[in-house]
């Protein structure tokens, strides 16, 4: 217990008194156990490892026509001399991963269409042809309203539209979407995809319920209870697509599997 002064006590005696209380209380302070730390939080990325080199294409198996890397970035693109009758992809060779998460940076021209085909097979009627789930992309000019397509689920070659930007959707035995909650007005979640610069791809995909994120804010959900036609495992693959000339930039691919 700290000492007790009067108030005629002279300052020579309580000065000294209070001091020693202090130091009896700071020693008292240090003697408890220090509070554990927070645990470090891990990196961003924790867990994701690169599947493009930035160099090279290796590990990534398409038409050299069509596909080339340069600057650091994997490059499609179609002249006025290389049009194609048929979508062409550049595929991933590294395995055919089952639940992953998958970030990956692209940069789209004007009047192209791309996207990021994930659970995918590879057609044997075409080369380099696939058919499966899809992260849609388009230019802001490809169509009316512009970038009408960017971050929908759309499965190339087989059901077509599954999950529209902003839905929610349900597909069940009949192979019929059934939007079950918004995710938000399509018009305003556009307002996010940047139309002339880089926008980063997030797709989480576990188990049957398929999840695309485009700069940080969810586009489109689908929950796949189709036995017959959904796949819970396949390619990675992007595209090139049929139509007027076109570009397409992806950089920083990053693949984490669960």
């Amino acid at each position: 217990m700290p000492p007790k002064f009067g108030l005629d006590d002279p300052p020579m005696k309580v000065l000294p008194a209070l001091l020693f209380s202090t130091v009896l209380a700071l020693a008292s302070l240090a003697a408890q156990p220090a509070a554990p730390s927070p645990a470090a939080l891990p990196p961003v990325d924790a867990g994701f490892v690169p599947i493009f080199d930035g160099k090279t294409l290796a590990g990534w198996d398409g038409d050299p026509k069509y596909w080339r890397v340069e600057n650091g970035c994997l490059i499609g693109e179609i002249t006025p001399e290389t049009i194609i009758k048929r979508n062409t992809f550049l595929i991933w060779r590294g395995g055919s991963p089952r639940d992953f998460e998958l970030k990956v940076e692209y940069r789209i021209s004007a009047k192209g269409n791309s996207g990021i085909n994930y659970r995918s097979i590879q057609l044997t009627d075409a080369p380099w042809s696939m058919a499966g789930y899809q992260a849609d992309i388009d230019g802001p000019e490809k169509n009316k309203p512009p970038l009408r397509h960017t971050g929908q689920n759309y499965e190339e070659r087989g059901r077509t539209f599954l999950a529209r930007r902003g839905e929610m959707v349900h597909v069940d035995d009949t192979a019929k979407p059934t939007v079950i909650a918004s995710l938000g007005d399509s018009e305003a979640l556009k307002a996010f995809i940047t139309d002339d610069g880089w926008n980063e791809y997030h797709l989480i995909i576990r188990g049957n319920i398929l999840t695309h994120i485009l700069n940080g804010h969810v586009m489109a959900v689908v929950i796949d209870d189709d036995a017959k036609n959904r796949r819970f495992d396949g390619l990675i693959g992007v595209q090139v697509h049929v139509g007027a000339p076109m570009k397409v930039e992806y950089r920083n691919f990053l693949l984490k599997q669960l």
